[in-house]
């Protein structure tokens, strides 16, 4: 790789390929570093460019992961938009981290990095658009100079300059001469909205083809002629130690050549260094590694943990909900609850728990590591490139310039892979070995050794008035804190755990929401939806819980909880908008036919909630016939504001449905002596086909006067609570604890 100024990039592209090639305005990605194979077959790491051939084909870097969200395709289609590109000629590639020097100091060149977390398009829509709008300015320079016509009495299409008489100049005849055009020193006007032609409009993933075919390349599938292949072994205790191991039956395996000991750094945080002591079984291929690490004999000792299981955790959240001491955190607090506790006409308890969750990724955990002494190269299917980046420089001692990571399509992420764990184990195998070396866990380890979501406990009280009215809410709940062991002072754990302004803060005049902080040693970490899953599941079941005791219809009741359209003040800055709410509620009603709602034979439920300025509503149809529960329709209405790709996002929230269903109906992690004691994906529970709905109904209501919101998790809070509110309906049972199926069976 070498370091070539932009304009000096811009020279040598056109002389050697006649292609334009244009960075995002951002000063950091001025002077990135360009990998010289760019102007071959290499096309990793280059930046968040794009680039025009000569052919008229455009490559369109996209700088966050693609996790099966679609982020690449609405991110590429943003840039592509801008530029007037046609979109049957854009090529869409990922692009890793990368950083550059500023003042002295190491900056990223690319700003946000950072996938499955809902922010790739807000954070998108704000810095990417000028990358597009700088090419389609360049183009249109070029083809005032060749068509002799004033740039601004010209129009680009679909790929094209057209002037007024109709002549007509492909960006591929234009790109060379683009590329010797001096940028603008002011920056390049945007599009108006009205001006749109890719925005708005659906398409499919821009790498479908590849992914159907098999053509798609993950992390797992990454080789390389000289590596080695490294199978773990770790320790069923996080803090547990290796008591005894005999590698003989091992090493005398074929292929095997060292079995190699990790154990995690000191004073490091979870997610940053190997998650527990592990043994790693170095072979020449994966079948002898695998065979290796079945054959070697391994005692370990338990830690402190020993004695851990979810139902002590479980009961400790108990004790602590029914006590009267002080939370951990009290996150909102209006009005006064106990003075309307008083005024009380009907006071309505309820109690709801949900299990511990593993992230149950398709792609198990891997990376490739190449270390040298003065050079890194890594392909990380990774959530989040530059924390990644940071692991590997720590541990190698390298500067940023001096190491390479590719980030290729990922196969799942819901957030285990913001964690870097095995990046760790596989740059200190990189170290310890004189190759690079594959690093693979097998599913049995990845579903045993996740950062899972804590499992938690809601104690719910609402105090009715004399005229019906919703006078308070007291919320309190119980979790082992996701970010403890990471760094976090203890009195800002509570941040990941709820978000003071969660439904239905600032709906009701007196209004408490408190944490209670567990304590537990299995660790855990970030997980899709969280912390809104959990919340929306007790609120929402809450709610029907509400209407049923005060004989309404549930649909009736959260409306004039809703009140009249008005903005909300949110902690933090924002506002909740009570009319979106109202009418992606009113919507999904409207599609599940909820005026049948009573007379029904079948159940159904309904719930709403807002996220990250998005809002959702689903509602539910479900059936039971003996032991069988049967999701007859489901309904998904969202608002995210302006919809970049609609095809991108139905599938996102379709998707997103069938897991939040699929979580709510089966899953469960238990923990039993300090050990999970799920070990595959049918004792997980994963739903198979025939307990989902054969289709999710998705209704995106289009606001182009907002700019848009993430939406790669705003289908999971609502789609559990609206189906066990239809359960409800259909059974008269209140299931209050996830698993569903498990406590409806034990309650029928």
């Amino acid at each position: 790789m070498i370091r070539l100024s932009r304009r000096r990039f811009l020279q040598v592209l056109a002389g050697a390929t006649g292609a334009l090639v244009v960075g995002i305005p951002l000063v950091d990605a001025a002077d990135a570093p360009v990998p010289t194979g760019w102007l071959g077959d290499q096309i990793y790491g280059l930046g968040a460019y794009v680039r025009v051939d000569a052919d008229g084909s455009v490559l369109i870097g996209a700088r966050d992961p693609e996790t099966g969200t679609g982020a690449a395709t609405a991110l590429a289609r943003i840039i592509a938009d801008e530029m007037d590109a046609d979109w049957s000629s854009v090529r869409v590639i990922a692009l890793g981290p990368d950083t550059t020097q500023v003042g002295g100091k190491t900056r990223f060149v690319y700003g946000h990095q950072l996938g499955g977390t809902g922010t790739s398009v807000p954070s998108a829509w704000n810095d990417l658009r000028p990358a597009g709008a700088l090419a389609r300015w360049l183009l249109l320079q070029a083809a005032a100079r060749q068509l002799g016509v004033p740039a601004d009495q010209l129009r680009c299409e679909a790929g094209h300059v057209i002037s007024g008489d109709g002549r007509r100049l492909g960006y591929g005849q234009l790109a060379a001469a683009a590329a010797k055009i001096d940028p603008p020193k002011a920056p390049v006007p945007l599009k108006t909205p009205d001006r749109f032609t890719l925005i708005g409009k659906g398409a499919g993933d821009a790498n479908a083809r590849a992914v159907v075919t098999g053509q798609a390349r993950f992390g797992i599938d990454h080789a390389s002629d000289d590596a080695l292949v490294a199978v773990m072994a770790h320790c069923p205790w996080p803090d547990g130690s290796l008591d005894r191991i005999d590698t003989a039956k091992a090493l005398a395996i074929k292929g095997v050549q060292k079995i190699l000991r990790l154990a995690p750094e000191k004073d490091q945080p979870l997610g940053t260094t190997p998650r527990c002591v592990a043994v790693a079984v170095v072979a020449e291929n994966t079948w002898a590694a695998l065979r290796g690490r079945a054959a070697l004999e391994l005692k370990w000792k338990p830690g402190a943990s020993a004695g851990e299981s979810t139902a002590a955790i479980e009961q400790q959240a108990q004790t602590l909900l029914a006590g009267d001491g002080a939370p951990a955190l009290r996150m909102r607090n209006d009005g006064d609850v106990d003075a309307a506790s008083k005024k009380a006409a009907r006071r309505i308890e309820a109690t709801y728990v949900q299990p511990w969750l593993a992230h149950a990724t398709a792609e198990p955990m891997n990376c490739f590591a190449r270390i040298d002494k003065d050079r890194a190269e890594l392909v990380i299917p990774t959530q989040a490139p530059q924390q990644a980046l940071a692991v590997v420089q720590r541990l190698t001692g390298l500067s940023p310039a001096q190491i390479t990571i590719r980030v290729p399509r990922v196969g799942g992420g819901y957030g285990r892979r913001l964690d870097h764990d095995y990046v760790a184990e596989a740059v200190m195998l990189g170290k310890m070995l004189d190759k690079p070396v594959r690093l693979l866990w097998t599913r049995e380890d990845d579903l045993a050794h996740d950062f899972y979501r804590s499992g938690s406990v809601h104690a719910m009280q609402a105090i009715i008035g004399r005229r019906r009215q919703l006078l308070a809410w007291n919320h309190r709940f119980a979790t082992a804190p996701a970010l403890a062991g990471r760094g976090v002072p203890d009195d800002r754990l509570g941040i990941a755990e709820a978000n003071p302004g969660h439904l239905p803060a600032g709906l009701v005049p007196n209004f408490r929401l408190d944490w209670y902080a567990l304590q537990a040693t299995t660790p855990r970490g970030p997980m899709r939806g969280m912390p809104d899953t959990a919340q929306a599941f007790a609120v929402e079941s809450f709610i029907d819980e509400i209407a049923h005791v005060m004989r309404e219809n549930p649909l009736d009741t959260r409306l004039r909880v809703i009140g009249e359209p008005r903005q909300l003040p949110l902690p933090g800055g924002g506002a909740l908008d009570t009319g979106r709410l109202a009418n992606v509620l009113k919507l999904a009603a409207e599609r599940i036919d909820w005026a049948t709602w009573l007379h029904t034979v079948n159940g159904l439920g309904i719930a709403a909630w807002y996220m990250d300025g998005a809002y959702v509503a689903h509602a539910v149809e479900a059936s039971m016939q003996g032991e069988q529960l049967t999701i007859e329709r489901a309904v998904c209405v969202a608002d995210i504001g302006r919809a970049i790709n609609p095809t991108g996002l139905e599938g996102q929230l379709a998707g997103a449905t069938l897991d939040a269903f699929g979580q709510a109906l089966n899953q469960a992690i238990t923990i039993r002596d300090g050990q999970v004691q799920q070990r595959d994906w049918s004792a997980y529970g994963l739903a198979g086909m025939a307990q989902l709905p054969d289709a999710v109904e998705v209704v995106v209501i289009a606001d182009n006067d907002r700019p848009p919101a993430g939406a790669s998790f705003l289908a999971m809070p609502t789609a559990a609570p609206a189906l066990a509110n239809a359960v409800f309906r259909a059974t008269a049972v209140r299931v209050r604890r996830l698993p569903l199926m498990k406590e409806l069976l034990r309650l029928l």
